[in-house]
């Protein structure tokens, strides 16, 4: 599928509009809710490994649904793909926010999920066709500037209306938003596509749907249950079983559900594997500092999530800021000092104390966000410029995927180091100081293995750094002629 552009046309900008406000309350939703799941367990009475299936069945329906969007954009426009997703997203918040049981609230979240997977592949694959290739880092900017402002606002507020009302206030301050937008788009977004003859292959839905679901439903049970449970190593090779079959599947098919070719293009390939270990390193401070700063320091939620706005709001004013450095020198050198940035804030987190001080940790988490801002989007972007037009559904829903399966991957290798090493430190320091009260023995051997895992993360982040020096600056590929898919337009106007 190709979208047309003319290069002369000024990009829709009330559309955009729709689709990030559309976008941002999808992910302002997913983080308003971890800091609310401590009030949802003791209100509907289920324990945490019950819990987490909220974030748990989350992840896997994105999982599942992204890699079909490549699909769904060829096949139809995005004012109706917009309004589906709205709409699922709409339902799923209302259900949600009305829950009196469990089983309920895990639907409603799980329809969530289904209508933002659509939202953000969509709303990416517009923001390229969109705009030219050297005007594209400032857009991407300005879209990671609307995106990155959720996690910045989401737990400061989340912490005040859980503290101030009941948690279902989180899904009822959302509804009438969606609500809003939903209705906004059915007025505004009209757009002209010529009809597309192509037809979802059902076993490759069902290959990639037990292989992306098995994955990420083993990584993300790890942390729980361990890796020498059945269920974990089980589904985790179920999963890579059919992910193999699935990629070779679409290399027969004439019109493939998700297009592998694009790896051939070395910077794509370069920038999928620099963002999945960004990733997973990403997660010890999403993962770990929180659980630092309430568990170990008895700081409320409230507060921490005060600590963690400075951080999140740098990183989502640096998005346009980076997005013009990109423009203008190319995302080789961003990626190089955002994550020299990244490596050595992280390694400083894996050497917390009892006393580290409340500013030190804000600050230190400022610092390693204004990194992470430098790298992120200009290292997709990077990736994605090379693609031909035709393969932009393909690159952002396979980006999106592997952003999912990386960071299950890496919230379960960080928990498993994390609970490995406590329990480690803890039979030391018994053996050592058995007179110590347990529960201080607890405190400090927790405190010793989110420090051990905070250092091995800087590890990862410096795996990276090096493949960052191999990133070069491209253009776009021409189209083969050879591609037997012809291309389809599509024109989104007011």
């Amino acid at each position: 599928m190709e979208h047309s552009i003319d290069k002369g046309t000024r990009p829709n900008y009330g559309v955009l509009s729709v689709l990030m406000i559309g976008a941002f309350i999808a992910f302002l939703n997913n983080t308003l809710l971890n800091i609310a799941l401590p009030s949802i367990m003791m209100d509907l009475q289920v324990g945490p490994a019950t819990v987490q299936w909220l974030t748990t069945g989350y992840m896997l329906v994105n999982g599942i649904m992204i890699p079909t969007t490549a699909f769904f954009i060829q096949k139809y426009s995005v004012r109706r793909l917009f309004l589906i997703a709205m709409c699922l997203f709409t339902f799923g918040t209302i259900v949600a926010g009305l829950a009196h049981v469990f089983p309920l609230l895990l639907a409603g979240r799980m329809l969530q999920a289904s209508g933002s997977a659509i939202l953000m592949p969509l709303l990416m694959n517009v923001m390229l066709v969109s705009f030219p290739i050297e005007r594209r880092g400032t857009a991407m900017g300005i879209f990671g500037l609307i995106l990155m402002a959720a996690p910045a606002i989401g737990p400061t507020l989340s912490g005040w209306i859980v503290e101030h009302y009941n948690w279902r206030m989180l899904f009822h301050f959302v509804a009438p938003i969606a609500v809003g937008v939903l209705t906004i788009g059915f007025f505004l977004l009209k757009d002209k596509k010529e009809k597309v003859n192509l037809k979802l292959d059902v076993f490759s839905l069902m290959l990639s749907s037990i292989g992306f679901g098995g994955v990420l439903y083993g990584f993300s049970s790890a942390g729980s249950k361990g890796w020498g449970s059945p269920l974990v190593y089980l589904t985790i090779i179920i999963g890579m079983i059919s992910l193999v079959s699935f990629i070779f599947r679409q290399s027969k098919l004439e019109r493939p559900m998700l297009n592998f070719v694009i790896f051939k293009y070395p910077m794509f390939a370069l920038s999928s594997a620099i963002s999945m270990i960004l990733t997973m390193a990403m997660f010890s401070g999403m993962l770990l500092l929180p659980i630092y700063v309430q568990t170990i320091r008895g700081i409320s939620p409230f507060d921490a999530g005060l600590m963690m706005l400075p951080g999140a709001l740098v990183m989502a004013f640096m998005s346009p800021v980076t997005g013009k450095l990109f423009d203008k020198y190319g995302g080789k050198i961003l990626a190089i000092t955002g994550l020299s940035i990244i490596t050595v804030t992280t390694y400083m987190f894996s050497t917390l104390t009892l006393e580290t001080t409340y500013q030190y940790l804000m600050i230190l988490h400022a610092v390693r966000m204004f990194g992470i801002s430098m790298v992120m989007m200009p290292v997709q972007t990077n990736g994605l410029n090379q693609l031909p037009t035709r393969f932009y559904p393909h690159g952002t829903a396979m980006n999106n995927t592997l952003n999912q399966v990386s960071g299950a991957i890496g919230t379960a290798l960080l928990v498993t180091l994390m609970s490995n090493r406590t329990e480690s430190r803890t039979a030391a320091f018994l053996e050592r100081s058995p007179e110590t009260s347990l529960e201080h023995i607890s405190v400090l051997a927790m405190l010793d293995g989110i420090n051990f895992a905070f250092f091995i993360s800087s590890f990862i982040v410096i795996f990276a750094l090096a493949l960052a020096f191999l990133m070069k600056r491209v253009k776009q590929e021409e189209e083969e002629d050879s591609y037997e898919t012809k291309p389809t337009g599509t024109k989104v106007v007011v």
